[in-house]
């Protein structure tokens, strides 16, 4: 039986919404072993002096429980 755990994982990017997802994948995988998927469940952006200037994700990661 396979079992998976899910963490939220928020994370910023100066680039894209893309790069934010990116960044936050690349930097849970530093601790998380066996990710098998993301999902994203709130996107936002901030906005300063008429354009955007950050972007933030937040997103669900799924990685495998490694049995003993």
């Amino acid at each position: 039986m396979e079992l998976a755990k899910i963490v939220s994982v928020v994370s910023t990017s100066h680039k894209s919404f893309d790069d934010a997802v990116q960044q936050g994948v690349s930097n849970a995988a530093k601790t998380l072993r066996g990710i098998s998927g993301v999902k994203v469940t709130d996107w936002t952006a901030k906005v300063e002096n008429d354009k955007l200037t950050s972007y933030k994700v937040t997103m669900d990661v799924a990685f495998a429980v490694e049995e003993k």
